[in-house]
């Protein structure tokens, strides 16, 4: 994940928080005339041939076109070997065009090309006409060639407990991951020095080249805020509109990130289950959140003796309901998976509930490949392994739903075999004003992120969304959120504002769809989890 500083939540509530950080905006605005340590400079774009786009239509988007682009392997060898990305295009209708609208939905390694026609089709219709909206998949991920695949079942149950409570099972799980990342050095040796986020953005260059496009304008979520952030760095002068939702905290890349993120997703399962204490009368689970939490720590001990099913031990029970964190519309499903466990002694839907949100398919070996290759050689992380034991203790007694499980996912980069880059300082003077959206509890990317990132960009606008705790908020079924969005992506204006968060979702059956009433279903199915 995306991710051990002590998060504000803890000490203060959600209205004073944002309503201190957003009164340091006008007070570090003025700031960004400080030095700032520059960005690499880009080798230029390579001429690109223009794209070949080809009908891959499917019944829900009946428009939607495919294509191949060709980019270096290594930007500052334009000449030498070349990789592939792969894209998908809704084409505009209107006759005055803005432009491409490039799209991402975040990661690392997010698939994109599935994301294109969801935004065509969940923005207004005169909004989505004037735009060719484009997914791509990034370098090394899903059909781009080559794609990574460092570990197969680097992921199958049932794994060692995260949290190491003895020498033995510390020592099982670093060399799980230590053979991650020697697996990812034999298979893709040639490839791992180019994957990185600086790559990335400069194959969107050679992208708004291909395209013919003078501008090009970006909507990125999650970890795709931080990839616009540097593309916006790179090449400030080609942006034409930038959107970034649930925003990576830029000076935080990767190690300090991930350990925040740590106790905000604590702070978001204690939220789930206060709402689970809410509605004991069908759960049955108590109304006291605290006595609640205590029966999902006992649920979690009982499966280290006997995992569910032969497979959800303590580690998969965390992967189960880490996704919790990211949407509250998967609340219901994972309540009851609960209930039945902890009231009712029947595993079943426990086993279901992590076949559905925690077990990793195939294709999930190549997006943590991908996801391990960007963070891993981004920026520098801890070699010595009594830090990480250090800072994950410390954080663990604070946090301990997610602490060591997070640790683990990322673990492999105390390992890495290429040498990390710097990362760049994104902040930006040269952009048009930029639109961010912020929910105030996400837990992937923890609202103080945004904050950063709004002092970076100047003239950017920060649209909170109060109370809010899903990660990926813009066409979620918020509207005040929607409206604003369109109304940027129309002229380019915007300002600082709130919205409403929401309502949380009510109980239902698992047998049952996760309800439209809970908003969002559609768009975070294309985002996934772990960022």
């Amino acid at each position: 994940m995306l991710h051990p500083v002590p998060h504000p939540a803890k000490q203060r509530g959600p209205a004073k928080r944002r309503a201190a950080l957003l009164l340091a905006i006008s007070t570090v605005a003025a700031g960004l005339a400080s030095p700032v340590t520059a960005a690499p400079a880009p080798a230029p774009a390579p001429a690109a041939a223009g794209l070949r786009w080809t009908g891959c239509a499917t019944p829900r988007y009946p428009t939607l076109q495919c294509a191949s682009l060709r980019v270096p392997l290594d930007h500052e060898r334009p000449a030498g070997r070349q990789i592939s990305l792969a894209l998908t295009r809704v084409p505009h209708t209107a006759s005055a065009s803005q432009g491409p609208l490039l799209v991402n939905p975040g990661g690392p390694g997010g698939s994109g090309r599935a994301l294109a026609g969801f935004v065509a089709s969940a923005l207004p219709k005169d909004v989505a006409a004037q735009y060719d909206v484009i997914g791509f998949d990034p370098r090394g991920v899903g059909r781009s060639e080559p794609a990574l695949d460092c570990g197969a079942g680097h992921f199958k149950p049932v794994r060692p407990d995260s949290v190491p409570r003895d020498a033995a099972t510390e020592q099982a799980n670093l060399e799980r991951v230590r053979s991650f990342a020697e697996s990812c050095q034999a298979k893709h040796a040639d490839v791992l020095p180019y994957i990185g986020t600086v790559s990335a953005a400069r194959d969107l260059e050679v992208l708004r080249t291909a395209l013919g496009a003078p501008k090009v304008s970006y909507f990125g979520y999650s970890y795709g805020t931080y990839l616009g952030a540097v593309y916006a760095k790179l090449y400030p002068g080609r942006v034409h509109r930038l959107v970034l939702d649930s925003v990576v905290d830029p000076g935080g890349v990767w190690y300090e990130d991930n350990l925040a993120q740590d106790q905000a997703f604590d702070a978001r399962h204690k939220a789930f289950l206060a709402w689970v204490a809410q509605y004991d009368s069908t759960y049955h689970l108590g109304t006291d959140p605290a006595g609640v939490e205590r029966r999902w720590y006992e649920m979690r001990e009982a499966l280290r003796g006997v995992p569910a099913g032969g497979k959800v031990g303590p580690a998969e029970l965390e992967d189960t309901y880490m996704p919790g964190g990211y949407y509250n519309g998967y609340w219901p499903h994972l309540a009851e998976a609960f209930a039945a466990y902890a009231v009712k002694q029947d595993p079943k839907p426990l086993v279901a509930a992590y076949e559905r949100f925690g077990a990793v398919e195939p294709s999930a070996g190549n997006s943590y490949s991908v996801y391990t290759a960007v963070q891993c050689r981004d920026s520098a992380w801890p070699k010595d392994w009594n830090r990480w034991r250090a800072d994950m203790w410390r954080t663990h007694a604070k946090a301990p739903f997610m602490t060591w499980n997070n640790a683990w996912y990322n673990a492999p980069c105390a390992f890495w075999p290429t040498e990390p880059l710097r990362a760049p300082d994104v902040t930006n003077t040269e952009l048009p004003g930029a639109l961010l959206f912020q929910a105030t509890e996400d837990a992937a990317t923890p609202y103080e992120g945004a904050v950063g990132m709004r002092h970076r960009l100047a003239g950017s606008a920060l649209v909170v969304e109060e109370g809010g705790g899903n990660h990926g908020v813009a066409l979620s079924g918020n509207k005040c959120l929607d409206e604003k969005l369109a109304a940027y992506l129309r002229t380019g204006q915007a300002s600082d504002a709130t919205c409403p968060a929401q309502p949380a979702p009510k109980p239902t059956t698992a047998t049952r769809a996760v309800p439209a009433s809970a908003g969002g279903a559609a768009l975070h199915g294309l985002l996934g989890f772990r960022g």
